[in-house]
């Protein structure tokens, strides 16, 4: 024992004190790891779970892509508000500018303030008053509501916004939300101002880069109320009718399903066609009120179609049915004409015609006896005839069990009243449409050459006398 202690003495002392700081070193990492081991395998033992490592002493760095940028409309305005400044008015330098900065500048980020500069001159607050009024270097005197209040300069600025958006195409979503928004706060902007966003929306609607859905804004009740809607629509719509003809205009109304909407134009207590028919007139907008006149005449015809039928499904006294057209004619001021064609169309509906061409036409004949009475009513003027006689070519074209009874139906009118002479003669000779017309001349021939010589006749028994 003594001779082994006496060993190892030897041995530590030929270290040097700097091995020894190195095996003390090395001693202790060892201990650590032990220990280490110990805890990882009795928490293993409590939980099932072997514990994930930590690494220590480490910071970590947030990636590029999970780092969020800084929103900054003030930045980007100052920045929007200088590149207009130095444009000068110039709108190809505007173009220009605008073209090249929108990568550098994230118009996609800050789409409604470059709205709100190109259109207003500065930033707008929720209600649209200007944000940075007071201070002049945040506002730009180039923009839609200081250009000159004509045609032909707003449509150069429209220009502007036709080739932004064509160029960054992401902008077409935010530019119709912007519009939507605008008019939602024309009640902040001035007489002017109106009437230039007015003109603006105009030629952008007839150029296709607004969509008519953004006019549904304009029936906000505050604007309404106040006359604001109807003042700018008819701007809009003068400016959209300086560029399109009336068609394309009414046309796009109605694929937008605003055709039946212009009456909420107007303020609540005067929401009726005469109001509006003055209103357009006297701006000069006679086509649009003419359009209103048949968008509503032709609702009153649906309804008045719907009724009818009921009340010849219910087989109704004919007199019954005579008053009620006629009280309706007088109430939504309907023409002969319309309600001839609209009597006729229902008549033909009531039935359910039988398949066999040899029976239908007797089966035709019996039921239009009936209902005669009621169709004299309402044919008493030439014009009104000769829409029954088209009606009754183009039913008799369209549906062709009936070819046949085409001239059977025209004299069994004849004698009930319903048609004159004049207008069987008129129908004969020039009148009648395209569809069958040689089948359905040829087949009242006899007849027209009849009433001919019953007319010679009377001439002659007339000189005689």
């Amino acid at each position: 024992m003594g001779r082994r202690s006496g060993l190892l003495r030897l041995y530590f002392n030929s270290f040097t004190h700097k091995d020894l700081v190195v095996i003390q070193t090395l001693c202790n990492r060892s201990a650590r790891v032990f220990c280490s081991r110990s805890t990882t395998a009795r928490t293993f033992m409590n939980t099932g779970k072997p514990q994930k490592p930590v690494l220590t002493g480490q910071r970590y760095k947030t990636r590029k892509r999970d780092e969020k940028e800084k929103f900054e409309p003030t930045v980007f305005r100052d920045t929007i508000v200088l590149g207009l400044n130095e444009s000068g008015g110039d709108l190809e330098a505007v173009a220009k500018f605008l073209d090249s900065n929108g990568s550098r500048l994230d118009y996609r980020r800050y789409a409604d303030t470059l709205f709100d500069i190109l259109i207003a001159g500065s930033m707008l607050a929720p209600g649209g008053t200007r944000i940075d009024d007071g201070d002049k270097t945040k506002v730009t005197k180039h923009c839609v509501f200081t250009v000159e209040e004509n045609h032909a300069a707003l449509r150069s600025y429209a220009q502007v916004f036709n080739k932004l958006i064509r160029r960054y195409k992401y902008l077409e979503k935010a530019f119709e939300e912007e519009i939507k928004k605008l008019l939602l706060f024309l009640k902040a902007f001035s007489e002017t101002e109106q009437t230039k966003l007015a003109m603006l929306t105009g030629i952008l609607l007839s150029s296709g880069n607004l969509p008519p859905p953004i006019l549904t804004s304009l029936f906000s009740d505050n604007l309404v109320k106040e006359g604001i809607s109807a003042s700018f629509a008819v701007k809009m719509f003068k400016a959209w009718m300086a560029e399109k003809d009336a068609n394309s205009v009414t046309s796009a109304l109605r694929k937008a399903n605003l055709d039946k909407r212009l009456l909420e134009l107007l303020p609540p207590n005067k929401q009726t066609v005469e109001h509006f028919s003055k209103y357009f007139n006297e701006a000069g907008l006679k086509e649009l009120s003419e359009f209103l006149r048949v968008q509503q005449t032709l609702g009153t015809r649906k309804e008045l179609q719907k009724e009818l039928q009921e009340r010849l499904s219910q087989e109704c006294p004919i007199r019954e049915i005579a008053a009620y057209v006629k009280e309706e004619m007088k109430r939504n001021e309907l023409q002969e004409q319309a309600v001839i064609g609209l009597l006729w169309t229902c008549l033909m509906n009531a039935v359910e015609w039988n398949k066999k061409e040899e029976l239908v036409a007797e089966q035709a004949l019996k039921h239009l006896k009936h209902y005669a009475p009621l169709l004299a009513i309402f044919s008493s003027q030439g014009q009104s005839e000769l829409v029954l006689l088209l009606k009754i070519q183009d039913y008799c074209y369209d549906n062709i069990h009936f070819m046949k009874a085409f001239s059977k139906i025209v004299v069994l009118f004849y004698k009930a009243d319903v048609l004159s002479e004049e207008a069987i003669l008129k129908w004969h000779k020039d009148a009648h449409s395209a569809k069958g017309k040689s089948i359905f001349l040829e087949q009242m021939n006899k007849f027209v050459e009849w009433l001919q010589n019953a007319e010679e006749e009377s001439e002659s028994e007339g000189e005689e006398d």
